[in-house]
């Protein structure tokens, strides 16, 4: 019973001492999405400020493709030390859950959530040798070229993806569904002109709408963007008051991590991302910043976004669809 007991205390004692050793080692960041998106830009600033902090090296490794499954798959793989996170959006933890016939993995069984950071919001843009100067006449000239519109997306089932299926529903459009591997090459095809439309990221589409390769019409958020203020929101510009699509972007550890390293990278994130000039730099990609949340609100967050979004791909008929 000593022994029990002698264990029990051991373990209890070593909890806060993790935290306290941790990191001893570089930490990894898995980004879900390609180099050059918003979400790996706002990750790379981040982890240099917490590499400051801990005083060890913090490496980003970008792994796209497989609808996120190969960003999730290294996390899962990874030891429950802390050492390896994923930086991932809703379409990761929210979405594809539902779109799976046999989901490979449970976001809130396998992950533990510890900071949703920002909301992105999508812009819709298109080629601008289409005669659609708004949403309302780009409504028009689809109806009036059935089957004929493509739109691109990051993915099957990417909230991209979803925006674009939603707009279709609504709208009673026959536009036909283009998937690419990453954010930065489904855009670059809108502006080269191979595909019609899409709802794209801020990071990846504001330079292209500021050098005239790309036309916004406009945002997915229930705002303006800063970044643009002459685009007006969807709800805005349809007359759809309702119509609002964003992602977060969420920073996970994988189930089983200690909660004292939970903590400390909970707070960590928090302080930095309260930065003003981080806060600049997030608003300048076109993106939301989030206030911080407690780890318990934040999780509950993300449950509250699985039944949304959920809902949604139930309602598309796209449940079990891959």
């Amino acid at each position: 019973m000593r022994h029990i007991i002698g264990l029990i205390v051991a373990l209890t004692l070593a909890i806060p001492a993790q935290a306290e050793t941790y990191p001893t080692r570089a930490i990894n960041i898995v980004v879900a999405l390609a180099a050059g998106t918003g979400m790996d830009t706002v990750v790379r600033l981040y982890s240099e400020k917490l590499s400051q902090s801990f005083g060890k090296p913090v490496v980003v490794e970008n792994k796209p493709g497989s609808a996120g499954l190969v960003a999730v798959e290294a996390l899962l793989q990874a030891p429950a030390d802390g050492h390896t996170l994923g930086a991932t959006t809703s379409s990761i933890m929210a979405i594809r859950p539902s779109l799976f016939k046999t989901p490979p993995y449970d976001p809130l069984r396998d992950f533990i959530p510890i900071s949703v950071y920002l909301k992105s919001p999508f812009i819709l843009v298109v080629d601008p040798a289409l005669p659609a100067r708004s949403v309302p006449e780009l409504v028009a000239y689809i109806r009036a070229h059935p089957g004929k519109i493509s739109f691109s997306s990051s993915s099957v089932g990417s909230a991209p993806h979803l925006a674009a299926e939603y707009m279709k529903q609504r709208f009673d459009l026959d536009i036909n569904h283009v998937p690419y591997r990453s954010s930065p090459q489904s855009i670059a095809d809108v502006a080269a002109g191979h595909i019609s439309m899409s709802f794209a990221e801020a990071g990846v589409s504001l330079p292209l709408i500021h050098d005239g390769k790309l036309r916004a019409l406009a945002v997915t958020s229930l705002t303006r963007l800063p970044s643009l203020p002459d685009v007006p929101s969807f709800a805005e510009a349809s007359g759809v008051a309702d119509f609002e699509m964003v992602s977060w972007h969420v920073l996970l550890a994988k189930a089983g991590t200690p909660d004292a390293i939970i903590e400390r990278l909970r707070d960590e994130l928090a302080r930095i991302m309260a930065d003003p000039k981080m806060q600049d730099a997030m608003t300048t990609l076109g993106l939301i910043p989030q206030p911080p949340q407690s780890l318990a609100a934040t999780r509950a967050y993300v449950a509250s976004e699985n039944e949304k979004w959920g809902a949604l791909v139930k309602r598309l008929g796209m449940a079990g669809s891959i």
